[in-house]
């Protein structure tokens, strides 16, 4: 029976499952010209959601359901972040949604189920919270990439991502079966991640145990979109509509990296020197594949979701160097590569019109003459998606470049520096488009007239720049969540 405690820990992830609800509901009641009230319901709703996390935020850890849920500043610094982008990611997404008669109560209510999703994965202190959590996540991203059924690719997009997502969820929950059942020989067997934490000390069954650590990290590889597990990513990001690209390009790295830490080092801590060198693997791969076919992408997207396998790579540099230093340095680069990717697709969303999708490269030709405010938000996240000092992906690259170091792994940072260079091209060819080539004959360049979109984006984008030269607030945040 939860008590009062438990209820008031979880006041956050009850609310939005209430509003929800209610948001479900009023969409079935609501006339069509009444729709676009539920946008600005639902951005309330969320911007109400960020503010009971932080009012709620406790001085320290505290637990509800016997263990199942954890409050403390990881979950808080996550949930924020992922808030936040998911209101960024309902104002850039009105214009999309009207012009292809999109705008919908399904749109908003599949969005809060799953930022509900990631609450409960950052949160989890339980084996068996994290796949609820991620479940939870996944079905409502699988809805969301099919929204425009009528269209060609989302459907097919989303078949892709529907068999290689349960895959990957079979393999995270037969890794977690089988860590399970090796905590029950030499112990009592728990789902616990804090009890599993010394599991390695007394199992008779430590062969057992490291092919589930194994099979966890595939789980975790293919939700980062790590290679070799990015197959999903690139026709997922093409397929998908925009807006929804947006939001799995940002909240769910955000939730991905929650469950990493969450599950190897709450759970499988003691394995550290075995899993340290699975993540430097899946990195160095990831910085090989996603910058090296990123160079030949013609569509935005493609090369934005190739990127995105790259800046995986990095997150991953973190999490290898298995210590607080290495936690607070891959937390700090998910948020800004968040921010960054919110930017890019931001732009993009507001080039959009019915009719032109604006997602090839091609299609950015003389942006700086047609809309030179838009080609100057996009050159920022560019920039800071390359790396590009002072503004804020630089930081978040020396950071968990520091990381690897600072864990004896400086071969891995070496690796990190080299694909740096190499990935500046593709960001660089996009600059060149937009400044330096003429637009192209009939161009439909032109910016959306929505004025909350165009001040939302451009503060979204010059924080970018605002991060990089202050962006020691948000570092000490990240770091103060893992006790430094």
């Amino acid at each position: 029976m939860p008590t009062l405690n438990d209820i008031l820990i979880l006041l956050p992830e009850f609310y939005l499952v209430a509003a929800a609800c209610l948001l479900l509901l009023l969409d079935a009641f609501m006339k069509p010209a009444q729709r676009p009230l539920l946008h600005w319901l639902s951005i309330a709703v969320v911007l109400v959601a960020i503010y009971l996390v932080i009012a709620g935020q406790p001085t320290e850890a505290r637990s509800a359901f016997g263990g199942m849920f954890l409050r403390d500043g990881v979950a808080e610094t996550l949930k924020v972040f992922a808030l936040a982008t998911t209101a960024l990611v309902f104002v850039y997404a009105r214009p999309y949604l009207i012009d292809r008669k999109l705008l919908g109560g399904e749109f908003y209510t599949l969005m809060l189920f799953a930022v509900i999703g990631i609450m409960l994965l950052v949160s989890a202190g339980n084996l068996v919270t994290i796949y609820l959590g991620l479940e939870l996540l996944s079905l409502s991203s699988y809805a969301l990439v099919a929204l425009n059924r009528d269209a060609k690719l989302p459907p097919e997009a989303a078949i892709k991502y529907f068999v290689l997502g349960a895959l990957a969820s079979g393999m995270l929950l037969y890794g977690m079966s089988m860590v399970y059942g090796a905590s029950g020989m030499g112990g009592t067997p728990t789902l616990d991640l804090a009890q599993l934490h010394n599991v390695m000390s007394y199992t008779t069954a430590p062969t057992l145990l490291l092919f589930g650590l194994i099979f966890m990290i595939v789980g975790i590889g293919f939700k980062l979109g790590a290679a070799p597990f990015h197959m999903w990513i690139p026709d997922v990001y093409q397929g998908a509509p925009t807006p929804v690209t947006t939001f799995i390009a940002s909240g769910s790295k955000l939730a991905a990296f929650g469950m990493a830490w969450r599950l190897l080092d709450g759970g499988m801590g003691d394995l550290s020197q075995h899993w340290q060198l699975m993540l430097a693997v899946l990195a160095v791969l990831s910085l090989a594949i996603g910058n090296l076919v990123a160079i030949v992408q013609t569509n935005l997207k493609r090369m934005l979701a190739y990127s995105t396998i790259s800046h995986m790579g990095y997150l991953l540099l973190g999490l290898a160097a298995a210590g607080p230093e290495g936690y607070a340095a891959a937390m700090f680069y998910a948020i800004c590569y968040a921010l960054m990717g919110v930017a890019a697709f931001g732009v993009m969303l507001a080039m959009s019109r019915a009719g032109f999708e604006c997602e090839e490269i091609a299609d950015l030709k003389g942006l700086n003459q047609k809309s030179p405010w838009m080609a100057f938000l996009m050159l920022l996240a560019m920039f800071s998606l390359a790396g590009v000092p002072p503004l804020f992906g630089f930081w978040a690259k020396v950071l968990v470049l520091e990381a690897a170091i600072h864990a004896d792994m400086l071969w891995l940072a070496i690796v990190g520096v080299v694909f740096a260079i190499i990935g500046l091209y593709y960001y660089l060819h996009v600059v060149k488009v937009m400044y330096f080539d003429k637009p192209a004959e009939g161009s439909q360049l032109q910016a959306q007239a929505d004025k909350p979109l165009r001040v939302v984006l451009s503060i979204n984008a010059l924080s970018l720049l605002a991060l990089g030269l202050y962006w020691g607030p948000l570092l000490g945040w990240c770091r103060r969540a893992f006790g430094l």
